[in-house]
């Protein structure tokens, strides 16, 4: 009898199940559907393959400007780590002696003026009245050899005074072109010599605008890196940016002592962030290879870890990945990512959706 009983109960149960469509009644939130999410495929991509070695930043042009004169230093307008722009005078000395030897080449010129002048009015007098038999011709001969003679002298001091005046255009150093003072080797009173045994030092100067990079590479390199004859210096080791070498150039011997052969990288006019005596990352292509890259916008930072957000079958995940160099706006992904995977391009739309996923979620659990 019992058992009749429990057997009707069960078959009730069941009609009651099939009458509601097979489905128990749901008394949770749904949750929101997934958004359209901006995305893209990645794929592995054809590149150069690199190897990286340090190398030293140098100025093209650099100087250091010695005495041309005796003088003592009046003034040094700038100090070092100054930047200067080309004609700024870096150097005054006295000038008194200078001056005054200007004056008496001056004045040794005019008396010359004189003294040809003279000279020429007495020839022409001569060579007047030399046809009609009034002087001889070696009295005539005299006098053409007394004007060829002050006209030298004429000469000679002009030339003097040239000399001097170059004297003193040295007691003013001007930067021959713009660049940055390294060093400063005398001070304000101090006397110079310009004779043997050598000049004096005055003032070190490179310029910023022309720079090249020297590094020393090891000779198993040479033949490639003379082969593809390109390279890049990775500023900040690669996460700023990277300036392409407009010319790259191997030395065709290498040094005797560490079997190294010296490569120099000339820079374009435009290399932001590189300085002279910077050591950096310099890059140089030495084959191929497949590179993954993806959009710098696209990955998320926090602290040290990097990551993306992945699409796949199981909706957006957010992964770390392991990044490498800087390609323009690109960057490489080194692991943490497969050819072929789906990331989303803005990050902060996928940390939305993620957000109200995880809101649904809290909601049904509570």
């Amino acid at each position: 009898m019992i058992r009749n009983i429990r057997t009707v109960f069960l078959l009730a149960a069941l009609g009651s199940l099939l009458a509601c469509g097979g489905k128990p009644p749901e008394d949770h939130k749904a949750r929101p559907a997934a958004p359209a999410l901006a995305s893209l495929v990645v794929h592995a991509e054809k590149a150069t393959r690199e190897q990286v070695w340090d190398g030293v930043v140098e100025a093209v042009h650099q100087v250091t400007l010695t005495a041309q004169t005796n003088a003592r230093v009046l003034a040094l307008p700038y100090e070092v780590n100054d930047v200067v722009p080309k004609g700024a005078v870096l150097v005054r000395f006295t000038d008194i002696e200078q001056k005054s030897a200007r004056n008496a080449a001056r004045a040794q010129i005019a008396s010359a003026q004189a003294a040809y002048k003279e000279a020429l009015s007495s020839y022409n007098r001569f060579a007047a009245i030399a046809p009609q038999g009034y002087v001889s011709k070696a009295q005539l001969d005299l006098q053409r050899a007394r004007r060829d003679a002050a006209k030298a002298a004429l000469q000679s001091a002009r030339a003097s005074l040239s000399q001097v005046g170059q004297q003193l255009d040295y007691t003013v150093i001007r930067a021959p072109y713009a660049g940055i003072i390294t060093r400063r080797y005398v001070h304000v009173g101090q006397a110079v010599q310009s004779g043997p045994p050598s000049p004096q030092p005055l003032i070190g100067l490179e310029s910023l605008n022309d720079l090249r990079v020297n590094v020393q590479v090891p000779q198993s390199a040479a033949e490639a890196i003379r082969h593809f004859h390109a390279a890049a210096v990775l500023v900040d080791a690669g996460r700023t940016h990277r300036v392409v070498a407009s010319s790259v150039s191997v030395f065709p011997y290498a040094d005797p002592d560490t079997h190294t052969f010296n490569v120099r990288l000339q820079l374009p006019a435009d290399s932001a962030g590189l300085y002279p005596g910077m050591t950096v990352k310099v890059a140089f292509a030495i084959g191929e290879a497949s590179r993954l890259l993806v959009p710098k916008s696209a990955l998320v930072r926090r602290g040290e870890i990097v990551g993306v957000y992945v699409i796949g079958s199981q909706g957006v995940t957010l992964r770390q990945v392991r990044t490498g160099y800087d390609y323009g706006d690109r960057v490489e992904v080194l692991a943490g990512l497969d050819d072929g995977e789906r990331i989303a391009t803005d990050p902060t739309a996928a940390m939305n959706y993620l957000n109200v996923q995880h809101a649904g979620g809290a909601s049904t659990h509570e």
